[in-house]
């Protein structure tokens, strides 16, 4: 970006400051900051991970304790509990439904990219905020009102969507099918239309802004690995929510308009349904093409924190920086090819379920380069383990864990055999799931101080991390061997088959510990919230970071910078140089200023950054003149 540029950009927003007075509405509700989107994303993600989680907890109580009498859940679930005490079948696949809608959606992806991307994209890049301010308000209220329309189809008579989180016709595309196909289907599918609009209009404004609004100094070689990995999942965002939508648009034609785009040769109780010529497979094709994808749209986020985190707290240069974007960008363009691994049993032509397989085992490689990254960058560190570093680690720990199983499903003779099994749902929920969770609890342990301006407590976040942590794998290890045994997702009762019988005390298990893992989030509410308001005080430079967030004010304002933005003049990673005088270098301190860590390459870069201030100091004094 060019200085004339940049100080067009200032000159725009010092008058909007010095113009604008924020009211209540203005500030805390209808903002225009970028910094208060953020909190606003965050807080609403948190409400919804609560609400997804507790949904976990209701459907696990009927897998660990099938012959409990649910009775005391009544005053809650009303007529879904029978007069047995038992929960009612069609309402545990509804509950099935909503939890992974709200957490893939609403938390993992709405939650974790709309809050760190507002967030940090305007301050490591050195913006005074977003390209378009309305259109980031507009992308988190559609957002909202997206949640709002998920909310009230939880207190529909017939249910809410029942379908699975896939919503797979012919089962979603008929409202006579179950009672989970009706009115909550469709509020369902308006839901998902306006959060597809908010991830398209937030996708636009971070690409928009990461192009355009860069400081002087900042080029893409400079940009810390959390803006690359923003700027590329919204990227894959914007390429395959539209695909998504188009699916969603013509399974509303199907329900409504009596389209057949994927429904034929049906018949119910003995009635030929007059749909003909649609194919229920176009709507996997469809949906798998957003669905993998996603996959990374939830993960890069996290993998970029990660990587922020664990370089600031290993006192050393991220390892392999380039090798690092270079996976990332590897990621964006195989998630694109790999879709159809989720369709092995779909009687796909096995040549190409071949090709697919492939695929799915070439994108190890970018992530595997990944995970050797940061365990290099962690070798021989000057380890400080903040609570945001020990999430960060449980992160990679998930990652391998749960990346190793990935190499057996896309192996399409393994995944015959496993899929739809709890082998599946292990598999996801560690790679997907929890890794993207940890990333953004990372975050918010990380940036707190950045947000408030106050410490979250560290105790409090060590006891909520070994609790999560052990918790995590206490619940989804076990899953993997009765996954191996043939044990089937999405059954509401599973007693009644021999072979699924011998796994009573498992699954008894498995629920315990979801139980313990849920209430443990409780502790970082109390934090949370507890710190907002009476957290110690924060410094400016906390963890004693290079970027340029923390050479903003403790509580910044609207604009970020009080005076002019800062140039930059070095990567992100300068940590534990050889020769500085300290154990790390902001990206604002000039290579003529640091001439004893210096290295050879950096030094011929002196001549022409001296060349550069001279320039810009005639401009000013120029400018001076005129004035």
């Amino acid at each position: 970006m060019s200085t004339a540029s940049v100080a067009h950009h200032d000159a725009a927003h010092d008058h909007h400051d010095h113009e604008h007075h924020d009211n209540f509405v203005t500030k805390y509700i209808f903002s225009t900051d970028h910094k208060m989107i953020a909190k606003q994303y965050l807080v609403t993600g948190m409400f919804w991970a609560l609400i997804g989680g507790f949904l976990s907890i209701l459907f696990r109580l009927q897998l660990g304790f099938p012959d409990m009498d649910m009775s005391f859940l009544r005053p809650l679930l009303g007529g879904w509990i029978d007069e047995t005490g038992k929960l009612d079948p069609t309402f545990y696949l509804a509950l099935v439904t909503m939890h992974g809608t709200i957490m893939v959606f609403f938390v993992l992806t709405a939650g974790l990219s709309g809050t760190f991307s507002n967030l940090l994209i305007p301050l490591q890049i050195g913006a005074r905020d977003m390209a378009s301010g309305f259109m980031n308000m507009l992308s988190y209220w559609l957002f909202f009102l997206s949640g709002v329309i998920m909310f009230i189809s939880l207190f529909l008579k017939t249910g809410p969507a029942g379908g699975g989180w896939v919503v797979y016709p012919p089962l979603s595309a008929l409202e006579q099918a179950i009672p989970g196909s009706g009115l909550g289907m469709t509020l369902w599918l308006i839901a998902m239309t306006f959060f597809i609009a908010s991830s398209l209009m937030g996708g636009i404004n971070y690409i928009t802004t990461v192009i355009n609004l860069r400081t002087k100094g900042m080029s893409f070689s400079k940009l810390p690995l959390t803006i690359w990995a923003f700027f590329l999942t919204a990227v894959i965002g914007l390429l395959s929510f539209p695909v998504l939508f188009a699916a969603a648009l013509l399974l509303v034609f199907d329900r409504s308009f009596g389209t057949s785009f994927y429904l034929s040769d049906i018949y119910i109780n003995g009635e030929a349904l007059p749909n003909t010529g649609g194919s229920p497979v176009l709507y996997q094709h469809l949906f798998w093409f957003l669905g993998h994808p996603e996959v990374y749209i939830v993960l890069i986020p996290a993998l970029g924190i990660t990587s922020e985190v664990i370089a600031t707290n290993s006192r050393k240069p991220i390892f392999g920086y380039k090798a690092m974007i270079v996976s990332m960008l590897g990621i964006t363009v195989l998630s694109f090819v790999v879709w159809a691994h989720h369709m092995f049993v779909s009687g796909m032509n096995p040549f190409l379920g071949s090709i697919f397989m492939f695929l799915t085992l070439i994108i190890a490689v970018p992530s595997a380069v990944k995970v050797f990254n940061y365990l290099t960058t962690l070798w021989r560190g000057n380890l400080i383990f903040t609570p945001a570093m020990l999430f960060s680690i449980g992160l990679v720990s998930f990652f391998i864990s749960g990346g190793l199983t990935g190499i057996f499903l896309g192996n399409s003779a393994i995944d015959i055999q496993l899929h739809d099994t709890y082998f599946v749902v292990a598999h996801f929920h560690l790679v997907m799931g929890s890794a993207s969770f940890f990333g953004m609890l990372a975050g918010v342990y990380h940036w707190f101080p950045k947000m408030f301006g106050r410490m979250m407590d560290a105790k409090l976040g060590y006891l909520h991390f070994w609790l999560t942590f052990v918790g995590v794998y206490m619940v989804f290890f076990p899953m993997h061997y009765i996954g191996i045994a043939g044990f089937p997702r999405r059954y509401y009762t599973w007693t009644r088959f021999e072979f699924t019988n011998m796994y009573t005390d498992l699954n008894m298990f498995v629920s315990v510990a979801a139980i313990i893992t849920f209430a443990a989030q409780f502790i970082f509410l109390f934090n949370f919230f507890y710190s907002m308001y009476r957290g110690k005080k924060a410094s400016k430079n906390p963890w004693r970071s290079t970027t340029l967030e923390w050479t903003t004010p403790v509580n910044p304002g609207h604009g970020n910078w009080p005076g002019e933005i800062p140039a930059v003049y070095r990567w992100a990673y300068d940590y534990s140089k050889p020769g500085a005088e300290e154990d790390f270098i902001p990206q604002t301190v000039p290579l003529s200023a640091t001439p004893e860590s210096n290295l050879p390459h950096e030094q011929e870069l002196v001549k022409t950054e001296l060349e550069i201030m001279k320039e810009e100091e005639e401009v000013l004094a120029a400018n001076e003149a005129k004035h």
